[in-house]
């Protein structure tokens, strides 16, 4: 995990469709952990990854698809915001749970069981109808904002705040600088850095093996 991601010359759907593959090695790392101190940085990597992503399609996905897909994209991105909300309060329940909960895994299984649908619904039938309305650089375009979008936003699951662009915006921009500063002190895998914005490089995480907290 990094404070930035690579999207010069992806189309829209690439970076979404990357995240979700990160979401499920997460997810796949969490489950095959060999003890509690590495699923627990994965659950963070989990958790940093999902709450960031839902945020940047909310605020920039679902709102290109209202724009170019006139009232069926508007109906598309409804029900994705509405596919969100129990997903972000299953997050929320799991974010908060320690390894040796006995309601770990079954939430992880169950917050991942809603997702997988959404995300086969977003592949197969959302992102490819907005990629035909969208010409290469305009889905170019959407990738970078969506980016930069992911850094801004909370890192955290905030169940009861807005999915409306302006107004989760605003609530975003407040929950975010906590968000980011706690992250500091949380356990990651061995590749994280920390990904709070206001750092120019970042520091790191704590790492496997480190001994740190």
């Amino acid at each position: 995990m990094s404070t930035t991601s690579s999207t010069s010359g992806s189309l829209v759907s690439d970076v979404v469709k990357k995240d979700h593959r990160e979401l499920d090695h997460a997810y796949q790392q969490i489950i095959n952990a060999a003890d509690d101190d590495t699923r627990v940085r994965w659950q963070n990597e989990f958790t940093w990854e999902l709450a960031r992503h839902s945020i940047g399609e909310e605020l920039v996905v679902y709102p290109a698809m209202e724009k170019h897909l006139g009232a069926e994209g508007k109906q598309m991105a409804d029900k994705d915001r509405a596919e969100h909300q129990p997903v972000k309060e299953q997050l929320k329940k799991f974010q908060n749970l320690k390894p040796n909960h006995p309601d770990f895994i079954p939430t992880l299984e169950n917050l991942m069981a809603d997702l997988k649908q959404h995300i086969k619904e977003e592949e197969e039938q959302d992102l490819p109808m907005l990629e035909k309305a969208l010409d290469s650089k305009d889905s170019e375009g959407l990738a970078k904002r969506f980016g930069l979008t992911k850094i801004l936003v909370p890192t955290r699951s905030h169940p009861s705040a807005p999915t409306q662009p302006f107004f989760e915006t605003v609530v975003g921009l407040l929950a975010a600088p906590i968000d980011h500063i706690s992250d500091i002190f949380r356990k990651f895998p061995d590749h994280s850095i920390s990904p709070n914005p206001s750092a120019s490089t970042g520091p790191k995480k704590t790492v496997l093996g480190s001994g740190e907290l």
